[in-house]
């Protein structure tokens, strides 16, 4: 009886001890339900949080303008009949003039006093690009002047190794080649670009002028140690007055007859007008947008998104212009797409300790805040809003590829 009833007090403390692991499961399992729960809520409370919706918006604004601000340009050149480059880009620098100011009342930057010297000759540059750019997109069909903007990243690389004997790695340059091959089929596939010599022309001076303003912008940033949005601001005065002067002298202006084919004799009617006043508002809100988005995400979110923006603008130019896009464009296209990709995300790669910090010091200094914005180097951040406010400008003032060092300007 003692065995039984010992065998009965282990059975009854086994089932015990049984019940007990059991609650202890259940206990975990439902603290693991409300921690997963938790998650769950924290991260769909961050998604709507009122940091993700500016986010959302700014993103959202940059896509519009940055893409629309291409459209909007070629609207003008190819469906109002409006053949004027240099009227057209010095339009949209006075819009420009405009804004930079207001942006600068409104306490987006600190404005600096710039050596006109040391403004003069960035702000020819600027010109230049902006005028090649916008006669590029004026002469080519969008697609190709796209493929043009994408050959900007390999181009800097070549001009870097020329200029200053700056090898970059192997990633680097092999990246750049899957570009090259990229651009290389899309371009001599296309048979009515071989036909289009003065394009193809034009295009290349575009992209030239684009790089070489770029890593001549991003020096004088840093030997003037001014922000991107302060240089911008310095020189945008100096590229007004510049293209004031070279409209009347290479624009044919009818002052006498008001001639059609003339700036003068030209037909302005209200969509024509409203079609060029939309452009240069869109010009202005890519700086302001990608100013924004910047510092509301980071360098790598705005990189992923400019890709975007290309895909928009590539597919646009089939819907809205006639582009043609047959099966071995769209595969150099979709080669230099990857291989641009490719080259953003090594560009975008953190540097090694000690290599970065310099940049943000600088950038403090002169303008007497620190960088808002984030990602895996502040200086690529800045120069993406030079490579992509330029990009877009280019389209805007056309008003954002990589390279190290900020710069102001279009997509």
């Amino acid at each position: 009886s003692g065995s039984a009833a010992r065998w009965s007090l282990e059975g009854t403390a086994s089932r015990l001890a049984a019940c007990s692991q059991m609650i202890s499961s259940g206990s975990k399992a439902a603290d693991g339900d409300v921690e997963r729960a938790d998650g769950q809520s924290r991260r769909k409370s961050r998604l709507l949080s009122p940091a993700s919706m500016r986010a959302l918006t700014y993103g959202a604004m940059n896509v519009v303008s940055a893409s629309g601000i291409v459209f909007a340009n070629k609207y003008v050149f190819s469906k109002c009949g409006f053949p004027f480059t240099f009227a057209l880009t010095w339009i949209h620098t006075i819009f420009t003039l405009l804004g930079m100011a207001v942006f600068a009342r409104s306490g987006m930057f600190e404005v600096r006093s710039l050596p006109l010297a040391k403004v003069l000759p960035i702000a020819a540059a600027y010109v230049a690009y902006i005028v090649l750019g916008n006669l590029s997109l004026n002469v080519n069909t969008v697609g190709f002047y796209q493929v043009m903007k994408i050959a900007v990243a390999p181009t800097v690389i070549a001009l870097e190794l020329l200029m200053f004997r700056r090898l970059p790695s192997n990633r680097v340059i092999a990246s750049v080649g899957v570009v090259c091959l990229g651009i290389t089929v899309a371009t001599v596939t296309d048979s009515q670009l071989v036909r289009n010599v003065w394009g193809i022309v034009v295009g290349l001076g575009a992209t030239f002028t684009t790089a070489l303003y770029q890593i001549w912008a991003g020096s004088k940033q840093k030997e003037l140690r001014s922000s991107s949005m302060q240089l911008l601001h310095a020189y945008t005065p100096s590229s007004m007055v510049m293209l004031g002067i070279l409209v009347p002298l290479l624009e044919p202006m009818g002052w006498s007859d008001h001639a059609p084919g003339t700036l003068l004799g030209f037909q302005y009617t209200w969509g024509s007008v409203m079609a060029i006043a939309i452009s240069s508002a869109l010009g202005l809100l890519v700086s302001l947008s990608t100013f924004l988005f910047i510092g509301a995400t980071s360098s790598l979110t705005y990189n992923v998104v400019g890709h975007m923006k290309t895909l928009i603008i590539l597919s646009g130019g089939c819907l809205f212009f006639g582009d043609t896009m047959p099966p071995k464009k769209l595969l150099g296209v979709s080669i230099a797409m990857a291989g641009i990709v490719w080259y953003s995300m090594l560009k975008l790669a953190p540097a090694p300790s000690g290599s970065s910090g310099s940049g943000d010091k600088a950038e403090a200094r002169a303008t007497g805040h620190p960088r808002s914005h984030q990602g895996p180097s502040s200086s690529l951040a800045d120069k993406f809003v030079l490579d992509q406010v330029l990009s877009s400008r280019s389209a805007f003032n056309t008003g954002g590829g990589a390279r190290r060092g900020p710069v102001p300007g279009l997509r």
